[in-house]
């Protein structure tokens, strides 16, 4: 049951069987149905997931009212707010929703604190989680401001693979930061094999 996320959390630093037992013992397994807003904007959020199964967006609201997605959660991936509710202690500027039936193993704050006392090693763990979310992110708002349409959308490509055949175009577009309508010239032009479209 626990495989899954063991072997992800491994990556980064390696686990005793007991260790591993603990952090097993504190992970709260739960389901989640399509279309569920597990965190609204202006709540607090009081967990931090583990995509089991499923796909998730992370989105704000800008100033004309429109939606802008931040990230994408699939298979493996971690999920939460913690640049303001979890580590700032500030309301959340984000929604969190499902976009797919999912499987998370979920934990909250206070679990988290006891997990490091009971195994410290897991701080160091999260610690470049953390780090990695960071890197992530600037690499993001460098391709942003730098990149073409058509690059940016073969760079996503890359990244989230499935993701074309699991959420609709208009979803693609707002990761991206363009309209749905230009999204299909770029795909149109990439079926035909022609590069170089500049938003």
């Amino acid at each position: 049951m626990y495989t899954q996320i063991n072997n992800s959390i491994s990556r980064y630093v390696s686990f005793t069987k007991e260790e591993l037992d603990i952090f097993n013992s504190l992970l709260e397994h739960k389901k989640v149905p399509k279309k569920t807003i597990m965190l609204h904007e202006g709540e607090m959020c009081n967990f931090e997931a583990f995509v089991i199964k499923g796909c998730i967006r992370k989105y704000f609201i800008d100033a004309n009212g429109f939606e802008v997605i931040l990230q994408f959660g699939i298979e493996n991936a971690w999920v939460s707010d913690t640049s303001f509710s979890i580590y700032e202690d500030k309301p959340s500027q984000v929604f969190i929703e499902t976009m797919e039936d999912c499987e998370f193993f979920m934990f909250s704050p206070e679990t988290k604190e006891a997990l490091f006392e009971k195994a410290p090693r897991f701080e160091r763990a999260f610690r470049i989680l953390m780090q990695r979310n960071l890197s992530v992110t600037q690499h993001r708002l460098f391709n942003t401001i730098s990149k073409t349409a058509m690059e940016k959308y073969v760079e996503f490509l890359e990244l989230y693979p499935t993701i074309p055949q699991r959420v609709a175009q208009h979803y693609i577009a707002s990761y991206l930061g363009i309209s749905a309508e230009f999204l299909s010239k770029v795909r149109a032009k990439m079926a035909k094999g022609i590069e170089g479209i500049k938003i």
